[in-house]
């Protein structure tokens, strides 16, 4: 599986990485991915979904059916 929210595509970002010297190295600056289960009220049942935190946060107030429609997402499929 990759490291991408599931509904809102969220992935790993390139950055560097500076020394005090200011020495720069590339670095991957990571979402914050959690997997996490959520109700699903029309399938009646728990979805195991990864998703970021600000995903989840968005969760509370959209809904995860306005949300999955928005990512083109096939619940039945989780």
């Amino acid at each position: 599986m990759s490291r991408r929210c599931d509904l809102t595509g969220k992935k790993a970002n390139n950055a560097f990485s500076v020394s005090h010297s200011h020495r720069r190295t590339k670095r991957l600056q990571h979402a914050n991915l959690q997997v996490k289960r959520v109700w699903w009220p029309t399938g009646n049942r728990w979805v195991k979904l990864k998703l970021s935190t600000k995903a989840i946060k968005s969760l509370e107030t959209k809904g995860l059916e306005a949300m999955a429609k928005e990512a083109g997402l096939n619940l039945n499929h989780y």
